[in-house]
């Protein structure tokens, strides 16, 4: 495991690239663009036991488009 910290991400579309992506910066979301558009996890309370280790949980909320 490397010194980057990590989250784990929940939810949404099965064919997302990666579910344990780099913490955001603190109170912010994590932002995942995916075919034209964002999908939007938040933090939960919740950490899982992972291969990178005990992660705090991400939940997907939403998905938005992109202007165009």
């Amino acid at each position: 495991m490397n010194d980057t910290a990590k989250v784990l991400l929940v939810g949404g579309p099965q064919d997302l690239p990666e579910r344990i992506v780099p913490l955001p910066p603190p109170k912010d979301d994590v932002k995942i663009e995916l075919r034209n558009g964002y999908e939007h996890f938040r933090r939960t309370s919740r950490y899982e036991d992972t291969t990178e280790g005990r992660l705090p949980v991400y939940e997907w909320w939403e998905r938005t488009e992109m202007p165009g």
